[in-house]
Formats: structure tokens, C-alpha cells, sequence
């Protein structure tokens, strides 16, 4: 019996790899552990969106090294597709040679080392899996994007837009949903653009997602603002279907149009407030996530201060703020760093006023009742988190179990979470 651990960092496309590259483990006949303790092999698939996530994972690969110099090594994602010449002698899997797994276990074991990191061509997207959530379906609908920010190295590691034609996700899901899936999360580096290069788009295939039989919600994924012209008006309709989350995960990335003109992102600050204000007129209880950049190398305290206003302006349930990290080998690295001290400055008051915007948006929520669904279990004993038709994250103590549907009304608002009790 030869076991496997998969740490998996990152995104849900990330993820959802991850759970490919086990699924056709166990077809093999490895086995999955818990631990790396447990395992003889172990797979890191690795992130490279952030300095700090690129960083951990070399310092946490040297100790592994120590600690376990017998156990078979296997580096997957997006470090070793960017970083190749890091990880030269050490057996990798690139983003889109995942279908490949076993292949690359089996040089391993035979002390043989395999680099598989080709980039034109596409996982099939019915492989089997091993889902970390049982309900909980990460569906790729695409890999790669059709955008060339200037702070990224995404680009680099998953290429430019491919999409996985509507027929063979809908045959996915439909599959998924028959297992007994009542969440399907469509994932990829930017959902917005799906099926731009086929001659689709994403609305198009929602109308197809929605008409699967079955009691699901569908969570779309992140996308980005310039492709709003293009699908706007028809995604914001099909929003309102009873079986997708009320949940738009829009970036900002930063409020001032200089700002977004030196990162070549394609649309302005206005843009985003307007597609905003259409889901927000549309869909009053719509959810909002933004993702923003603090302390840009071109960022002035002008162009901060933008920020300042339209996270202001247009109050988003949830912020990702990240500082600044130069990432080798993109455009950004080459310009001269704002002082770190001044970052960090940037960064504490953002948060603070975010901290304050999310218990504010929170409170909206005090006294509502409705159904949501159990989908974790929580740190404490008796304790369960699930979403409401929001995605609202709601906690709540009793004797349930992952899937349930229960009524609940909301007690207390806390800054991250709602605090329901069940009726």
C-alpha cells in the first residue's frame, strides 16, 4: 500500500487540481492520507500569486527536505510552471499536466525524475476527483486569462485564455449533482471572460447550468470589470435565478485611474462603481467581494486616497487587501518601491476602514430569518457554518450534519460572520 498527501495552497482553481491529481491517484490504487507524517509520497501544489505564499513554500520545502529525506517529492501549480530552474532536480507538474499524476509518481518511485510543465493543452475536466468538501463540486471553467497585468505572474503560470466548451461543464456539473453536490463553485483566473475564445460567454452557459434538475446553488467565481460591456446586462439577470448565490466577486485592485493604467488593468474606477451599482440596483442583497493593492510602486497619495473613496463609495461586504510585492520576472518588479513603512500605513488604515464597512454591512443582516446551508463544521463543539441565497456566512449551534438546510434568524453581527439561531 503506497500512500499520498496533497498540501494544496491557493486559489479554488488551485484547489480543484488538487483534487483532480487525487481522484486519478486513487484510480491508480494509491491511497490518500491526512498527513504528511502518513504519506510515502507528497505533492505540494504550490501558489505563486504572492511573495510571501512563494516564499513560505521554498523555506517549507527545505525543511521538508530535512525532516523527511526519504519520503517521494512531487512539486505541482504554479511555482514550478514559473520557476522551473528553483526545482531543477526535483520531479514537477505544471498547471496544465495535472491528467499526468501518475505518471510523474511512478518515475518518482523509481528514482527517475519527470518534468512535465508543456503548456498547450488541456486537463480533461471529467477526471475523477477527491472532493476535500463532499458537497462541494470546484469546477474550472477555464484556464488562464486574456489580461497582461503589470504585478502578475498568473499570466505566466496558467497562460492565456482557454475555455472548456459549455457541453462538457454542464455534463460535469450535471454528474456532480447526481453525487449528491449541492454547491458548484465555477472557478478560474477570471470567470468574466469565459468563452470569449470559442464564441460563448458566460451567461450562456448559466442558462445552461440553471436548467440541471436538482436542489444546487452555483457560485461564480471572480471576474474581472472591463468585460462588463460584453455580458452586463444579461449576467445580472441570470443572477437572479434562485439557484446562484447572490455573490459578486469583483477586483478593485485600486481607485484611481493612473493607478489601474500603470497595473494595464482595462477599465476605470467609474467602470467599477457602475457595475456595482447595476447589481446593487438589480439585486439589493447582493454580496460584494473586491480584491485591492496597496502601495502600488506609481501610487501617490492622491491615487490612495481614490481608493479610500471608492471603497467608501461603494461599501464592499469583503476586501482582499494585499501589499505591494515586486514578483520576479513582471513589469512592476523594474519600478522603485514605495518605503515599506508607508505600505504598511496604507495598509492598516484600509483595513480599518474595511473592518468597519463589513460590521456595517453585517448589521443589515440582524433579525433577518431564512434558510441556509450547512457546509463546514466549526472549531467548537456543536458549532456549523453554512450560507444563506447571499453566500452569507452564517454560524450556528446544533446537532447538524454538512448538506443540511435549516431556518435560521440572525442574533448578532460580527465583522467576518453572521451569528444565527435556528427557528
Amino acid at each position: 500500500m503506497t500512500t499520498f498527501f496533497i498540501q494544496t495552497s491557493g486559489c479554488a482553481a488551485n484547489q480543484a487540481d488538487s483534487e483532480q491529481m487525487a481522484g486519478l491517484l486513487k484510480e491508480a490504487k494509491f491511497v490518500p492520507v491526512e498527513t504528511i507524517e502518513e504519506a510515502d509520497i507528497v505533492i505540494f501544489n504550490t501558489c505563486t500569486v504572492k511573495t510571501p505564499s512563494e516564499t513560505g513554500f521554498f523555506a517549507q520545502l527545505e525543511q521538508f527536505k530535512a525532516e523527511h529525506p526519504y519520503k517521494i517529492l512531487v512539486i505541482a501549480g504554479c511555482i514550478p510552471q514559473t520557476d522551473r530552474q528553483r526545482l531543477k532536480d526535483l520531479s514537477l507538474v505544471g498547471t496544465k499536466q495535472i491528467h499526468n499524476i501518475v505518471q510523474v509518481v511512478e518515475e518518482a518511485l523509481h528514482e527517475n525524475v519527470l518534468q512535465l510543465l508543456n503548456n498547450d493543452e488541456m486537463p480533461p475536466l471529467n477526471l475523477p476527483r477527491i472532493r476535500k468538501n463532499p458537497i462541494i463540486e470546484i469546477l474550472p471553467i477555464n484556464r488562464g486569462c486574456l489580461g497582461a497585468c503589470t504585478f502578475c505572474k498568473t499570466k505566466k503560470a496558467r497562460g492565456a485564455l482557454v475555455s472548456y466548451p459549455i457541453e462538457e461543464i454542464v455534463m460535469v456539473a450535471k454528474k456532480a449533482v447526481d453525487e449528491g453536490v449541492k454547491q458548484i463553485w465555477l472557478t478560474s483566473q477570471d470567470t468574466f471572460c469565459y468563452g470569449f475564445d470559442i464564441g460563448t460567454d458566460l451567461p450562456l452557459l448559466l442558462e445552461k447550468l440553471v436548467q440541471i434538475p436538482g436542489d444546487f446553488k452555483i457560485r461564480i467565481g471572480m471576474g474581472n470589470p472591463d468585460h462588463m460591456p460584453k455580458i452586463g446586462s444579461r449576467l445580472v439577470e441570470l443572477y437572479k435565478n434562485p439557484k446562484i448565490f447572490k455573490f459578486l466577486h469583483l477586483p478593485l485592485q485600486a481607485g484611481h485611474d493612473e493607478t489601474l493604467k500603470a497595473m494595464k488593468r482595462r477599465y476605470t474606477v467609474q467602470e467599477f462603481i457602475d457595475t456595482i451599482d447595476q447589481f446593487r440596483k438589480e439585486i439589493p442583497e447582493i454580496n460584494i467581494m473586491t480584491d485591492i493593492i496597496v502601495g502600488y510602486p506609481t501610487e501617490t497619495e492622491d491615487h490612495y486616497w481614490g481608493t479610500l473613496q471608492a471603497v467608501r463609495r461603494t461599501t464592499p461586504d469583503s476586501i482582499n487587501i494585499s501589499r505591494f510585492w515586486p514578483r520576479p520576472g513582471t513589469p512592476a518588479a523594474e519600478l522603485t518601491e514605495l518605503p515599506g513603512e508607508e505600505v504598511k500605513r496604507r495598509s492598516r488604515v484600509l483595513t480599518d476602514i474595511f473592518h468597519n464597512i463589513s460590521k456595517l454591512q453585517n448589521e443589515r443582516w440582524r433579525d433577518w430569518e431564512g434558510e441556509m446551508m450547512i457546509d463546514e463544521k466549526g472549531r467548537e463543539l456543536r458549532q456549523w457554518i453554512g450560507r444563506n441565497d447571499s453566500y452569507k456566512q452564517i454560524i450556528v449551534e446544533g446537532d447538524h450534519k454538512i448538506g443540511d438546510k435549516i431556518k435560521v434568524r440572525i442574533v448578532k453581527a460580527e465583522t467576518f460572520d453572521l451569528r444565527g439561531k435556528q427557528v
